[in-house]
C-alpha cells in the first residue's frame, strides 16, 4: 500500500468510501471535487475532512508531492489535477485497480449484481457489526446508522471481514478476487444482456480460482447459470441452500422464513418488498459462511434501519406514504412499484427521473415493458426530463417518449418537464392512504428534492 493517495472526485460516491476506510487505516488521504466550490458541497468536504480525508479544490494546486493519483470512469481527459500529475510523471491509477488491492489485503466479502448491491452490501456489515464482529465497510450509498451519527455513512475501517460493492457498469468487476463473492442477479441496464453474462462469469471465475465462496441468487435463470457443485445458491427456488419461504408483507416491513442445513428461523425486515427479502436472504447466506448462525443474522436484521434511497419512507402527518428509492433500471423499477403496492391502501403514484440519454435510450422498450406489466389500473406514472450530468451526448428527445408508449399500452402515465411542477401536480392529486414513490439514480440532489416534496406534502395538506 503506498503512503498516500489523492483521490479527483473525492466526493463521489465510490471515491469518498475508499478515502475514508484509507484515511480510518492510518494511511494519508487527500483529495479534491468540483463540488466543494459550490454551496452544496461544503458539507461533504466537512465530513471527509472530518473522517480524516484532507480537501483541495479542483485546480491542481493540491498536486504538491509524490500521490498515487487515483481516478474514476468519471474523471474526464484534461481535468486540472490529472495533467498536474501527468506534467509531474506521478503514477494514476484506477479507482478499481485500488480497490481490487484492498480486497486482496483484506478477508474480502464483495457483492455483485445489476441491483440490490448496496442494500445487501449494508445488510451484511449489519449482521457482523451487530454480533460484535468489527466488521469494515465500502458501500456505493450511506447507512442510515452511520448516516444519524452526521457521516457520509459509506466506510467503516474496522478490523473484520471488509464488506465491498463491486460494480458491474463499467467492467471493472472482473478485476476483484474476495474471498466470498456474491451475484445477486444480471439483468439490463447498462450493458447488453450477453456482454453482462460474460463479465459476471469471469467474476465467479476470479473468485474460484483463489479457492473463495461463490453465492448465488438460485431464484435468478441468467445467475444461476454460474453455479456448480460448491457454489451456494440462495433465493426462494426449492434447490437453494439458503432457502427463504412464507414471505408476507406486514405494512412497510417484511417477514419470511430462512432455512440452512436443516434449521429454520423467523425473520423480520423493517424494509418493504419481497426482493429486499430476498437482499435479506443473499446476506444471511453470506453471514452464514462467514461463521454466523442462522438466528444469529435473523435477530440482527430486526434492528435494520434502512439504508440512503434504498426504499427509504417518509410518513406523512396526513398518512400519504413518500417513499425515495434508487431504482433506474426496468427491474428494480418494477420491482419497486411492486413493494410499494403491497403496503398502498389508496392509489400509488410513481415518478421516474432517468438519468442519461444515452441509457434511457437504450433501455426504452425494457422500461416500458416492464413499467406497464406492473401497473394496476388506478396506478399513475409520471416522468420528468431525463437528468443530464454533462457530455457530448445528442439531447433530441425526452422522458415524453416512456409516457407516450405507456398510455399506448392503456396505462396512466404523464411527463411534465419540470419536476418540481411534476410532483407539485402529484401532491395536489394525493389523498390519505396513497403512496408516492420517487425514483432515479445519479442525479445528487434527488436527496433534497424528495426531503423537499416531504415537506410540501406535510404543509400542505396536513
Amino acid at each position: 500500500m503506498a503512503e498516500s493517495y489523492f483521490f479527483v472526485g473525492v466526493a463521489g460516491v465510490g471515491m469518498s468510501a475508499l478515502a475514508q476506510f484509507l484515511a480510518g487505516k492510518g494511511v494519508e488521504s487527500c483529495g479534491s471535487d468540483r463540488r466543494f466550490a459550490s454551496s452544496d458541497g461544503e458539507k461533504i468536504k466537512k465530513q471527509l475532512e472530518e473522517a480524516g480525508v484532507k480537501c483541495f479544490p479542483q485546480d491542481g494546486s493540491g498536486i504538491v508531492q509524490p500521490f498515487t493519483i487515483v481516478v474514476s470512469t468519471a474523471i474526464e481527459n484534461g481535468n486540472p489535477d490529472t495533467e498536474a500529475a501527468q506534467k509531474l510523471n506521478i503514477p494514476i491509477m484506477h479507482r478499481s485497480e485500488l480497490l481490487a488491492k484492498i480486497t486482496i489485503e483484506n478477508q474480502t466479502i464483495a457483492v455483485s449484481g445489476t441491483s440490490g448491491k448496496s442494500t445487501v452490501t449494508g445488510l451484511i456489515w449489519h449482521i457482523l457489526n451487530e454480533n460484535k464482529k468489527d466488521p469494515s465497510l465500502l458501500s456505493g450509498a450511506g447507512l442510515s446508522v452511520l448516516e444519524e451519527q452526521g457521516k457520509i455513512g459509506n466506510a467503516v475501517a474496522g478490523n473484520g471481514w471488509l464488506v465491498a460493492e463491486a460494480d458491474e457498469s463499467d467492467g471493472t468487476l472482473i478485476r476483484y478476487s474476495p474471498k466470498i463473492g456474491i451475484i445477486l442477479n444480471i439483468d439490463k441496464d447498462h450493458k447488453e444482456l450477453s456482454d453482462l453474462e460474460n463479465l459476471f462469469a469471469e467474476f465467479a471465475g476470479n473468485v474460484r480460482k483463489t479457492d473463495g465462496t461463490l453465492i448465488v441468487n438460485g431464484s435468478h435463470s441468467l445467475a444461476a447459470k454460474l453455479a456448480d457443485s460448491k457454489t451456494i445458491l440462495f433465493g426462494w427456488s426449492e434447490n437453494c441452500a439458503v432457502k427463504g419461504s412464507d414471505y408476507k408483507a406486514n405494512g412497510i416491513s417484511s417477514e419470511f422464513k430462512i432455512s440452512f442445513n436443516g434449521e429454520n428461523a423467523d425473520f423480520y425486515l423493517p424494509m418493504p418488498g419481497k426482493y429486499n427479502a430476498e437482499n435479506a436472504i443473499a446476506a444471511t447466506a453470506a453471514c452464514i459462511h462467514a461463521g454466523l448462525s442462522l438466528n444469529e443474522c435473523a435477530n440482527a436484521l430486526r434492528t435494520w434501519k434502512g439504508i440512503h434511497r434504498r426504499s427509504q419512507i417518509y410518513e406523512c402527518k396526513n398518512a400519504i406514504i413518500l417513499v425515495d428509492d434508487y431504482a433506474h433500471n426496468p427491474t428494480k423499477i418494477a420491482a419497486s412499484i411492486r413493494s410499494c403496492q403491497d403496503f398502498a391502501k389508496g392509489k400509488l403514484f410513481a415518478w421516474f427521473q432517468p438519468h442519461g440519454f444515452g441509457p434511457t435510450k437504450f433501455l426504452k422498450d425494457d422500461l416500458v415493458e416492464e413499467i406497464s406489466k406492473v401497473l394496476r389500473p388506478n396506478d399513475e406514472m409520471w416522468f420528468s426530463s431525463i437528468y443530464y450530468a454533462g457530455g457530448t451526448a445528442e439531447r433530441n428527445f425526452d422522458a415524453d417518449i416512456l409516457s407516450e408508449a405507456l398510455a399506448k399500452k392503456g396505462c396512466n402515465a404523464n411527463f411534465i418537464s419540470n419536476r418540481d411542477e411534476c410532483l407539485k401536480e402529484v401532491a395536489n392529486k394525493a389523498k390519505p392512504g396513497d403512496v408516492i414513490l420517487l425514483m432515479g439514480a445519479r442525479d445528487p440532489s434527488l436527496t433534497d428534492f424528495a426531503k423537499n416534496v416531504f415537506a410540501s406534502l406535510n404543509i400542505s395538506q396536513c
